[in-house]
């Protein structure tokens, strides 16, 4: 037990006691009866301190939908009571009628906001993550984002206006990756930690934590959806179970890889590109590059040149399974290329 909680509920022990000993010099009658009434101060503070005890797993946010629960109950009870349903009758009918409707209003409003704590709890996060603009658009991002690493680049680039909401179970998960006994998954864990490190030193980023857990949802990808549209907010993710599972429920996801293939520039007939070239062609005098997207290049009459950067002119581009492949002849020019895609 925590000793400050023990130490408390020591106190209001004896306090419970001293203060029902004490009440006794103030009623002339009551002098004799000073040892039963310090023992029912004491029972008074066991009872109290047994409440605490079974309250142990009742947290601020289910007070917090309690007393509003009981708020409502005991309006609808108050605006029904006073209602020209009551007007006439036996007083005393009235009387039980009445204190019935107020017990079985707060009642079933207590049970409801309680059953419900996790939406009417989410609204306090919210005023915290944007007390100057409730407005400000959010994005709740997943682990195997922040694994990737990208989104550092991106956020550098001042590309991302929206806040970047990075929930604390999303946190212990990384933790948990990184503690991992497996290699592999415990350098990805490392990795995403350092990158969320990376994160808070961008001076223009507005990066949250949202401290609150989803009570009853054991699974992550099944809390991201509940808080995304809790906060209205879009989901950035890797992971495409994650990202349909997201469009089902009807929110915006983010994917980086589809970003990078929106941005890789078009190639044309006629283009010239500054490649490259890595290994000999399928075809006599043949030599290949590799575009920043992977596509393959095709530049004729440049098998002595490989391993050189060369200018080559698209003469066509073929689509394939992998993607397109791009035939180029070289040019023997080493000016500077009017699309200057490096390779690998």
């Amino acid at each position: 037990m925590n000793k400050n909680l023990l130490t408390i509920r020591i106190l209001f022990f004896f306090l419970c006691i001293a203060g029902s000993w004490l009440i006794t010099y103030t009623i002339q009658e009551w002098d004799d009866y000073r040892l039963l009434a310090m023992v029912i101060g004491a029972l008074i503070g066991t009872l109290v301190i047994l409440v605490d005890i079974l309250l142990k797993g009742f947290s601020l946010r289910g007070m917090t939908a309690v007393t509003f629960g009981l708020g409502v109950g005991a309006t609808v009870a108050f605006l029904i009571a006073t209602s020209p349903l009551f007007e006439n009758g036996d007083p005393e009918i009235i009387y039980l009628s009445r204190l019935a409707l107020f017990v079985i209003c707060t009642y079933l409003g207590a049970v409801l906001a309680l059953r419900g704590k996790d939406e009417f709890n989410l609204v306090i996060p919210y005023v915290r993550f944007v007390p100057h603009e409730v407005q400000v658009p959010l994005i709740v991002v997943d682990t195997s984002a922040l694994i990737d690493g990208r989104i550092v680049k991106i956020c550098r680039s001042h590309f991302i206006s929206s806040a970047i909401v990075i929930p604390q179970f999303v946190l212990d998960e990384l933790r948990r990756i990184a503690n991992s006994s497996d290699p592999v998954r415990k350098e990805k864990g490392r990795r995403g930690l350092l990158i969320l490190n990376e994160l808070k030193e961008v001076p223009t980023l507005d990066l949250r934590i949202e401290a609150s857990d989803v009570d009853k949802r054991e699974d992550i990808d099944a809390k991201l959806i509940f808080l995304a549209s809790s906060l209205k907010a879009k989901i950035l993710t890797m992971d495409y179970s994650l990202a349909k599972m997201a469009e089902f429920h009807g929110l915006t996801w983010l994917n980086i890889n589809e970003l990078s293939r929106s941005l890789v520039p078009e190639v044309v007939v006629g283009e010239t590109l500054l490649i490259k070239l890595v290994k000999k062609g399928k075809e006599p005098g043949q030599a290949v590059a590799f575009l920043d997207d992977g596509s393959m290049v095709v530049v004729n009459d440049a098998e002595e040149l490989i391993g050189e950067e060369v200018v080559a002119e698209i003469v066509s581009v073929l689509p394939s399974a992998g993607g397109k492949i791009v035939f180029a002849t070289y040019t023997g020019f080493r000016e500077e290329a009017a699309v200057p895609l490096s390779s690998d």
